[in-house]
């Protein structure tokens, strides 16, 4: 069995999981609602996170076979965490009953500790993988909700997919200049928009976890550095390396600037051409948390290169762009 064979079969093991996030009223509810009713075949368990001692979301959530699991003991964050990697074990002695698992956070909930908790428990990284973070996003609101809290914006700079909801309440010329906001924060993310969070099944689940040719497919000139966006609080920065890279070189470079950098450091993520190495190697990191692995081969039609996105705060493009380009092999 090659390489490759074995990292797929591997990856088909793991248990997918998906964490729906958004602000207060965006639609996350009525999401879930869609996805638990579709007809896809499939069940999922559910792990509901309300903020506040008293739990409602619960019986917002319809009375479908899925299996709820409610956490009521505040955002999930660093505090609550360990009840995330609890309730994760628990579902896992169940396996058989479900096809994947939904975390649906308050929406007052920074997404970092719940996409870190995929990098920190040996035990949840064994057993599942993080299969994309969904934001949802309420048209209406949003502009003034960016300029009034910044968890909103973390939300949609985490966001792997980005559902634009309630879009039948505002005009073409207002979408427009949202979703030019939306991209100055986040310009790697799928965007779909929706009313009443009916969106394709396909455009939620099975993600794969992060793919940038996936993503460069709904914003193909993201990678072209045309436009800069200095005035925004959170941005996303891409680069190329065309030349393969030493890999002790690249973990020890990113290794650095993570500890250095990485409160500021939302997201970063990547497919890494390594040398002498014929697969893709994906790279991701939460703050100053990391991980990564070899996802197959390159394709045929594909030229190797390294891509790496950064999305957060006080980046310095030339700066990381220096620092990547160091890590070519000679």
């Amino acid at each position: 069995m090659s390489d490759a064979t074995q990292a797929s079969l591997d990856t088909d093991r793991l248990v997918p999981v998906t964490v729906l996030t958004g602000f207060l009223g965006a639609g996350k509810t009525t999401l879930l609602n869609h996805i638990l009713t579709a007809e896809h075949g499939r069940k999922y368990a559910v792990v509901v996170n309300e903020f506040g001692e008293l739990g409602v979301d619960n019986d917002l959530v319809v009375d479908a076979d899925e299996e709820v699991f409610e956490m009521n003991n505040g955002c999930i964050c660093c505090t609550v965490r360990g009840d995330l990697i609890r309730i994760l074990g628990n579902l896992m002695k169940r396996r058989g009953r479900f096809d994947g698992i939904i975390v649906e956070t308050t929406g007052l909930a920074d997404p970092a500790p719940v996409a870190q908790t995929f990098f920190v428990d040996e035990d949840v990284r064994g057993k599942t993988r993080l299969d994309a973070v969904v934001t949802v996003v309420d048209a209406y609101n949003v502009l003034q909700t960016l300029e009034d809290s910044t968890e909103a914006v973390n939300q949609i700079a985490f966001a792997d997919v980005i559902i634009l909801n309630k879009t039948d309440l505002v005009d073409e010329v207002a979408l427009a200049s949202i979703e030019s906001r939306i991209r100055a924060i986040n310009g790697v993310a799928r965007l779909h928009r929706a009313q009443r969070g009916d969106v394709a099944l396909s455009d939620v689940l099975d993600q794969g976890g992060f793919d940038l040719q996936r993503a460069l497919q709904q914003a193909p000139h993201f990678l072209e550095e045309t436009e800069h966006h200095h005035e925004e609080d959170v941005t996303s920065m891409s680069f190329v390396v065309e030349e393969p890279l030493d890999a002790a070189k690249f973990q020890a470079w990113i290794g650095a600037l993570l500890q250095e950098q990485g409160a500021d450091i939302l997201r970063a993520k990547g497919i890494l051409n390594y040398r002498g190495e014929p697969q893709r190697f994906a790279f991701q990191a939460v703050h100053m948390m990391a991980d990564g692995g070899f996802i197959g081969p390159w394709k045929t039609d594909e030229t190797p290169q390294s891509r790496l996105v950064f999305i957060g705060r006080n980046l310095n493009r030339p700066q990381l762009r220096r620092g990547f380009e160091s890590c070519r092999a000679r």
